[in-house]
């Protein structure tokens, strides 16, 4: 089969190379892929940046989302058949969707949203997961309770502000002129134009903050949570509560309780519980997920479509950072 790899962390350029067709264990599916996403964590992932908790052997296919068609199942595979339409998240030690071909736990994958194309439905399972997560499982927060989602127009912001006002949420986001428009459109409540004021400055007594951004973004929004409130992030700094939860071992912990010594201050400062997600694959909440696409509460953002062949340049194109909604591969 064919796939996108890199031989060594810091290759900026994938190649496309011939790989041997994935075994498929007994709980296993073989899919082929019709579609993958872009996705931050594969920038992370390529240049050794996640390597703290991720370590990969080389030579490493990148992906971690896609859509695509059931070609076989594993002997004891009882939830799926060969012809289904999936999408998922592939489990951290099995990520490699920028390939024809992918084998995938059957707990990692759900039925695709029957109103989805597959271009569409690659879009959802990372971001439409973290969000579920960070919202749902992390936050808890229920109706008429206020969060404020980072980076609204991106293709993590376009997924959460839908889930939030489905939840009965108040969103607060912050976008550039440019995005105004569209996270207006998906149901924003207050929109905050960073280029013109500071967010920490005109909000407060939230009960949650999602963070997609960390370093000085993150610390800030210590100041505008209520006590007792709470900060989910996915780009800030394990802290050691993850670490012990994560089975991270005793020096790596002691190492995340250094690095996030800054950020454990200010929750004592701010009364605030912070939060480092690391997303959990989950067919189970993907079903959830698309029950909310098939009754028109979520749709998909996508911002461009890149064949297959063309994968590097769609990553360059994330790497600029201007991307409304989700960046697709497309692979049929």
């Amino acid at each position: 089969m064919k796939a996108m790899i890199i031989e060594k962390y810091g290759q900026t350029t994938l190649q496309l190379t011939d790989k041997p067709m994935p075994t498929v264990g007994d709980y296993d599916v073989l899919a082929e892929i019709h579609a993958s996403s872009i996705n931050p964590i594969d920038i992370k992932v390529r240049d050794g940046k996640a390597r703290m908790l991720l370590k990969y052997d080389m030579p490493l296919i990148l992906g971690n989302d896609f859509s695509g068609v059931v070609v076989q199942v594993g002997k004891k595979v009882n939830q799926f058949k060969q012809g289904d339409e999936i999408y998922g998240r592939p489990r951290k030690s099995r990520i490699g969707t920028f390939a024809e071909f992918i084998s995938v736990h059957e707990d990692d994958i759900a039925l695709k949203p029957e109103n989805l194309s597959f271009e569409e439905a690659a879009s959802i399972p990372l971001v439409g997961l973290t969000s579920y997560q960070a919202l749902h499982d992390v936050l808890q927060l229920s109706a008429g309770q206020k969060v404020l989602i980072q980076a609204g127009s991106g293709g993590v912001g376009t997924f959460a502000i839908q889930l939030a006002k489905a939840m009965g949420i108040y969103v607060a986001t912050t976008t550039s002129e440019a995005g105004i428009a569209l996270v207006q459109s998906l149901g924003a409540d207050q929109i905050i134009n960073y280029r013109k004021e500071e967010f920490d400055q005109v909000l407060r007594d939230y009960d949650g903050v999602y963070d997609t951004i960390g370093g000085e973004t993150l610390e800030k929004a210590f100041k505008i949570v209520k006590p007792g409130g709470q900060i989910v992030s996915v780009t800030g700094w394990p802290n050691a509560r993850f670490g012990k939860e994560y089975g991270a071992g005793f020096i790596k912990t002691n190492g995340f309780r250094f690095i996030s010594r800054k950020l454990t201050k200010l929750e004592k400062k701010h009364n605030v519980k912070y939060n480092f997600l690391f997303m959990k694959p989950s067919g189970k909440q993907l079903e959830i997920i698309s029950e909310l696409i098939e009754s028109g509460k979520i749709k998909p953002v996508i911002d461009k479509i890149f064949s297959f062949v063309d994968t590097q340049k769609a990553i360059e194109y994330a790497e600029k950072g201007r991307a409304k909604g989700k960046i697709i591969v497309k692979m049929k």
